[in-house]
């Protein structure tokens, strides 16, 4: 990232942590378990374990040997799946309220012992490389050119694929936005930048970082008020 580009992109980040580890880190941890919720948070879980879904379906059954990267982890539920078929996890979230979540849920599978849970910056250059890295609604929050530009600095560490999920700019999601701000604060998603599939993928291959992968498969998940859409993103070269 140049030099602007990286202040946005940490101001930005500084917000989201704030939210998720402050504002609304009971609201998340009520989200991601079992226990009742309102009928507007019950359609954002079912959205998100299909997305959840999705995303694992697109990765072989098998992980054993590969080492995956759950960047924006939460409360951990890919990283341990993804951990039960095999993989060397590295499990990282901005949030460290949500990350000691994540590692007591975890602490009780034998899984859990292939999870390295850790609190901080996906783009952490000590994190060292990875065969897959997996962003599930974690770059949602970022201007579309600092998201190109974060998938570009991912991708020098990333040996096989990127699967991520961003807001799919359309008239649907907008009506959802507009009438999600009459609802209870607690009801509502943290702030989320759309974007069109063909304004991002033409992003993706102005990228010089990202020359050496290609767009793969794609799928949009919409359950209520959760709408979001995968990418996938395969190395070539």
């Amino acid at each position: 990232m140049n030099d602007i580009s990286h202040i946005q992109y940490l101001k930005q980040r500084d917000r989201v942590e704030h939210y998720f580890d402050r504002t609304a880190a009971q609201t998340w941890a009520r989200l991601t378990s079992t226990a009742p919720v309102s009928g507007v948070r019950a359609t954002v879980r079912a959205g998100r374990d299909r997305m959840r879904a999705t995303l694992l379906s697109w990765l072989p059954e098998d992980l054993s040997g590969l080492r995956l990267l759950d960047a924006g982890c939460g409360t951990g539920a890919l990283s341990l799946e993804a951990a039960g078929r095999g993989a060397d996890v590295v499990a990282i979230d901005l949030s460290p309220t949500l990350v000691n979540l994540a590692r007591e849920r975890a602490c009780a599978q034998p899984a859990a012992r292939r999870i390295d849970f850790r609190a901080g910056d996906m783009l952490d250059g000590q994190l060292g490389d990875f065969d897959v890295v997996v962003g599930m609604d974690s770059l949602i929050h970022y201007q579309p050119s600092d998201v190109v530009r974060v998938l570009s600095s991912l991708a020098a560490r990333t040996r096989q694929t990127i699967l991520f999920t961003f807001p799919p700019r359309n008239l649907a999601l907008a009506a959802m936005m507009s009438i999600g701000k009459l609802f209870p604060r607690g009801d509502r998603a943290p702030f989320i930048e759309p974007v069109a599939y063909e304004r991002l993928c033409r992003l993706i291959q102005c990228e010089p970082g990202l020359s050496a992968f290609r767009i793969g498969r794609t799928q949009k998940i919409s359950s209520g008020f959760y709408t979001s859409q995968a990418l996938e993103l395969v190395r070539t070269a």
